[in-house]
């Protein structure tokens, strides 16, 4: 069975680093799967924070320049180093999988997902 864990989160101060990752297991093809990171604060909606395809790596605005995502696929290991943080930044963070793929050389095509359960992230002084 396929599943992701989230780990690294807890009490930052502003300015900060923190680095989260998200290690995989029970993935045959690990390689295959988009990786992104979400974050959900409390009363807020749910926000990409950074999603990685193709080997491009992209990022919320609100993250640009200060998060940076790190895929390790020998390692089965999804990262997130935040840097100067700010109390914006706390949320619950959730690593999230997603995969396309055929079983029948591409007459049709199944969607694979995967949620982490989540680390809680708190930047306060």
């Amino acid at each position: 069975q396929a599943q992701l864990a989230e780990s690294g989160g807890g009490l930052v101060q502003p300015g900060g680093s923190l680095q989260l990752a998200c290690a995989a297991s029970g993935f045959t093809s690990f390689s295959s799967f988009d990786l992104s990171w979400y974050r959900q604060a409390p009363g807020k909606e749910r926000e990409l924070v950074a999603v990685e395809t193709d080997g491009r790596t992209n990022y919320a605005d609100s993250v640009k320049g200060r998060f940076t995502a790190s895929r390790d696929d020998a390692r089965k290991m999804w990262y997130l180093q935040m840097s100067n943080l700010k109390p914006d930044d706390s949320a619950v963070y959730y690593c999230y999988a997603a995969a396309r793929y055929s079983l029948d050389n591409g007459r049709t095509w199944k969607t694979r997902d995967y949620w982490g359960q989540g680390t809680q992230v708190t930047v306060s002084s």
